[in-house]
């Protein structure tokens, strides 16, 4: 890994933990996992944005396939990588440790470095954070608007179907074709092993998602039809 994107790596760590520290202070009364959230969608912003400014050829978004990665997808992979190793930090500290996604975590901190250190894949890996961060800002927004006292409500349940949109048309529609393009291409093994899990795992979560969206319409429902 080049020095300057180690730098890059490490700044960025310290960023985030920042603006987790000032988030703590600015809503003293909100929780751990809120003010995680805010920098949560920070990132997630912060990467779509990153990733589509580094895309070289509108034409084909992940091309060239299996080439040596621009030094504007290193950067932004670094990026993604120190908030990786934030969020996994903090997510020990919080009183409610999710297993699966520390193993999330871990799992993206390992394909995210082995990119960086071969210095190949810039693409694909590139289009693989847009396509998992491009929901992320809806998917916090419900969060927040929970803790804010909006739950079941229609402003809600609009950030809950904006999320399921997003998501189904990124982890579903882009996703499977990035998986393949990913595979058939000449690219380390460890990157192939991660693009065919991320898309196993983005299909398990559409399933949990649907099934959420599916309550929460019946539930929205239900009332005016015994009524």
């Amino acid at each position: 890994m080049e020095d300057h994107i180690l730098n890059l790596v490490v700044l960025g760590v310290i960023s985030w933990s920042t603006t987790f520290v000032l988030a703590r202070k600015i809503f003293p009364k909100h929780s751990f996992e809120f003010c995680n959230r805010i920098v949560s969608m920070i990132h997630a912003t912060l990467a779509v944005i990153l990733a589509s400014l580094s895309v070289q050829d509108w034409r084909c978004p992940v091309c060239p396939l299996a080439s040596k990665s621009s030094t504007k997808q290193m950067e932004t992979l670094a990026v993604t990588l120190s908030y990786m190793i934030y969020d996994l930090v903090c997510c020990l500290f919080d009183k409610r440790v999710k297993l699966d996604n520390a193993i999330h975590h871990l799992v993206s901190i390992v394909g995210i470095g082995a990119g960086l250190a071969y210095k190949k894949c810039g693409s694909e890996m590139v289009a693989a954070l847009w396509i998992t961060e491009i929901s992320s800002p809806f998917l916090h927004t419900r969060e927040l608007l929970k803790e804010f006292g909006y739950k079941d409500t229609d402003l809600n349940l609009a950030a809950d179907i904006l999320f399921a949109v997003t998501f189904t048309f990124a982890r579903m529609g882009g996703g499977p074709y990035l998986t393949y393009v990913t595979l058939a291409a000449s690219n380390p093994f460890v990157i192939k092993v991660m693009a065919l899990g991320l898309q196993l795992v983005s299909a398990f979560w559409f399933y949990k998602i649907a099934a959420m969206v599916k309550y929460k319409l019946t539930k929205r429902t239900v009332p005016k039809n015994v009524a």
